[in-house]
């Protein structure tokens, strides 16, 4: 990708793109200044034990997964602001309960609200970009960015919450609020000038169940979905199932070991998704798949032979697993982009955040593997996941599609 092409691509984003992709990269970063530090307040302030923890965390995240699938549907039926409207109205009064609610009951059901807005905020969002830049390349670049700007906000946002010293104090959750409002605002500014949404569309456009009937015909993009869930859970076992193997085996050093591995993490993934994606400019989407998922396989090998004590030796692993990463994730929302039609965008970003449970049942069943088995048996058996993901995408790629089922209308939705 050369650096004028994309300078005039930049040039072609609307201010509607920016406000989608700065306003990722500001929640995301006020979210992680504090939400890291829920365990603590729940333990230290409720005297929750981890395993209730992790089950009110778990809980929540299984119901937002579902969530976003049906109102990926809704969006497309009755517009994309909408539910934009409805995330960060959740986002602001989830996060102002946080911070003020007393009772564990009250603050429970914040946290349960508080995993809400990602889920109303990602389809629409993600089809939005699709619906206000026309060209494929556009297109390509904003996804791009966006997962760029996501891992931003994610990396700085625990660090500034460190330096201000928001170690777990209840009223930290009112910074996240306050990004939710100028997200509002922001919207509030782009929305007028954008054309409102004819309701008596959403009449032409499949509800629901007439949309869980196109969904499972659709074998190809089934297909992908199963791939994607196994490449999601193969990629959360090295932030669950890793720390625990290592932890368990009492490995010296393990605070500063662990510290290493996100911060090469975040740094391989900032650092070099841009540059991979200028050397893959000319590669198919599936190319780029087959590239990043081989790149896994090989690091999940790494990591089943790698001594459990050998501290460089992890630190190698997790860079070939952070390429991994930085080639397959905001690829894999171009592809879904691709397999979309233009009028269930949101439906089909909601579908594919379905994979996500991928990353909720990553922690159970690796934890489970470990307890009967070993490190190595789990990253033996993740290589296999990794080989049979991209056995399927490749079976996705062979698979001819009945463009029939998804229409040909370019009704869009405001």
């Amino acid at each position: 990708m050369e650096r004028g092409n994309v300078l005039s691509q930049l040039l072609r984003f609307t201010p509607l793109v920016w406000v989608m992709l700065l306003g990722n990269f500001f929640v995301r970063a006020t979210y992680y200044m504090v939400w890291p530090f829920l365990s603590v307040l729940l333990y230290q302030k409720y005297n929750l034990s981890a395993t209730e923890v992790g089950l009110l965390l778990s809980i929540s995240a299984v119901f937002s997964v579902l969530l976003g699938f049906y109102t990926g549907n809704l969006a497309d039926r009755y517009g994309r602001f909408k539910l934009l409207y409805a995330s960060v109205l959740v986002g602001i009064f989830s996060f102002i309960a946080l911070a003020f609610v007393e009772s564990l009951w009250a603050f429970c059901m914040a946290v349960f609200f508080a995993t809400m807005p990602r889920a109303l905020w990602d389809a629409p969002s993600k089809a939005l970009l699709s619906d206000e830049l026309k060209e494929d390349g556009d297109r390509e670049l904003a996804l791009h960015m966006l997962y760029f700007l996501v891992n931003v906000g994610a990396a700085i946002g625990p660090l500034y919450g460190l330096w201000a010293g928001l170690n777990g104090e209840q009223f930290s959750f009112i910074y996240t609020a306050v990004s939710y409002i100028g997200l509002l605002v922001a919207l509030l500014v782009m929305h007028r000038g954008h054309s409102v949404y004819n309701a008596g569309v959403a009449t032409t456009l499949p509800n629901f169940s007439s949309w869980l009937g196109i969904l499972k015909k659709d074998t190809v993009f089934l297909l992908v979905l199963a791939a994607n869930l196994l490449i999601y859970f193969v990629f959360a076992q090295g932030d669950s199932s890793l720390i625990q193997y290592l932890a368990r085996a009492e490995v010296p050093e393990l605070a500063t070991l662990v510290s290493m591995l996100i911060v090469v993490n975040s740094s391989v993934i900032v650092l070099c998704q841009f540059p991979l994606l200028h050397l893959m400019r000319h590669w198919s989407i599936q190319k780029r798949l087959y590239c990043g998922g081989g790149i896994l396989a090989l690091s999940q090998v790494m990591m089943a032979l790698n001594p459990v004590d050998y501290f460089s030796g992890w630190i190698v692993c997790v860079l070939v697993w952070s390429l991994s990463e930085a080639v397959m994730f905001s690829n894999i929302n171009v592809h879904i982009d691709r397999l979309a039609p233009e009028h269930l965008k949101s439906s089909y970003f909601g579908a594919a955040g379905l994979c996500s449970l991928g990353f909720a049942l990553a922690p159970l069943l690796g934890g489970i593997v470990l307890d009967i088995a070993s490190g190595p048996v789990l990253f033996i058996v993740t290589t296999a996941i990794s080989v049979v993901a991209l056995m399927i995408y490749r079976v996705a790629e062979r698979t001819p599609r009945d463009e029939t089922l998804l229409g040909v209308s370019n009704l869009r939705s405001g």
